[in-house]
């Protein structure tokens, strides 16, 4: 099988989809790899890092959709690679699908098969692709709203870990997944005072066992968020529901319980975020202000952090790519659960069920595809 690999295209979008070790091994499978001449730059792999283990390397991202059979990405292609798609293609990436209708659709008139990231799921419910971003999201959410809390971005000049003789400052996480316990892990580190809410008993009873001392445990319902983060100094939005758009847990009618400078960090944000005032910011441009609550949106946060991102990522994905690499899509997702889990969209149809519920759109039955 050809593989190929695009340079990202995202604003500040620094990660690539496979490392030269990566390459490597797929070659040495016999399948051969084809590298958009810079994808790795932005992690640190040069052209010729890649070349070293046989790779490839395309003069441009046309070459590298037309001749390859199966595309592995990080982001979820966008508009300008919408028509370089085609039929008989695998695209093996993140796509957040129900957050996105004319995302969806310009998939389903590519007629390639899409298996995303993100819905990958491991019998034990375990998320084995979104994992590793999510810590990084998780980590990364406390470190960027610490900063914007600073006076000189608007914030209220708070710092989270507070000094003798001065308290810390506050941070509700709201979800206690992956990315709300990495974000209360840095955010507990720091110093501050730190409360989580999630929906689970079950959930929670575990993070009281793994927590500090400086970490609430608190059941989630609409007035205990609002009563919480009516004092917070930063929240962050760290709900999720597989493949499906988040639940918004903060209404615009709730800022106004929240202090001015205050910092909203929506981790959710791929899946249409848990905030109602909240949209997709860059890296560029992070952030913006409602009712003087300061909302960040940035899509793409690992990203800011490319090389701890890509290396975190491809060692979790790569399993999973030589799999599809040596069997084709069909055979491998007809044999692996987790992998069938993470088709979402075969040959213009839709076949994961919350995609097809957010836009109303018919569902196929996965496996009558895989027979």
């Amino acid at each position: 099988m050809k593989i190929g690999v695009p340079k990202e295209i995202k604003t500040n979008e620094n990660r690539v989809a496979l490392v030269p070790a990566g390459a490597e091994s797929l070659i040495s499978a016999g399948h051969s790899v084809l590298i958009q001449q810079g994808a790795g730059d932005g992690s640190g792999f040069t052209d010729k890092d890649y070349t070293d283990v046989g790779a490839k390397i395309a003069p441009d991202a046309a070459t590298v959709w037309a001749e390859s059979d199966m595309i592995m990405k990080v982001k979820e292609p966008i508009a300008p690679e919408w028509p370089m798609m085609r039929k008989g293609q695998t695209i093996f990436t993140y796509f957040h699908f129900a957050a996105d209708e004319k995302l969806t659709k310009a998939h389903i008139d590519s007629g390639a098969v899409c298996v995303a990231y993100e819905t990958v799921e491991l019998p034990s419910r375990e998320l084995p692709l979104l994992t590793p971003m999510s810590e990084v999201a998780g980590r990364m959410a406390v470190q960027e709203g610490a900063k914007y809390l600073e006076k000189l971005y608007g914030g209220r000049g708070v710092l989270l870990g507070g000094v003798p003789g001065v308290p810390p400052g506050k941070v509700v996480i709201l979800g206690g997944g992956v990315v709300g316990i990495n974000a209360a892990k840095m955010a507990a580190g720091l110093g501050a005072k730190v409360t989580v809410l999630d929906l689970s008993l079950e959930r929670l009873r575990y993070l009281s066992d793994v927590m500090p001392a400086n970490v609430t445990l608190i059941y989630s319902n609409r007035h205990n968020i609002l009563e919480q983060i009516s004092t917070a100094d930063l929240v962050v939005g760290a709900v999720l529901i597989t493949g499906a758009v988040a639940p918004r847990l903060i209404r615009r009618e709730d800022l106004k319980r929240m202090q001015p400078g205050s910092v909203i960090v929506d981790v959710a944000i791929d899946q249409g975020g848990c905030v109602e005032t909240i949209h997709a910011t860059t890296h560029e441009n992070p952030t913006y202000v409602v009712d003087g609550v300061i909302h960040y949106g940035v899509a793409n946060m690992p990203g800011g952090v490319s090389r701890t991102s890509t290396l975190a990522l491809t060692n979790a994905t790569f399993p999973y790519a030589l799999r599809l690499a040596n069997l084709g899509w069909k055979k491998a997702c007809k044999e692996s659960l987790p992998l069938r889990k993470g088709l979402n969209v075969i040959e213009g149809n839709v076949v994961y069920p919350a995609v097809a519920e957010a836009f109303g759109l018919p569902l196929k039955d996965v496996d009558s595809f895989l027979n």
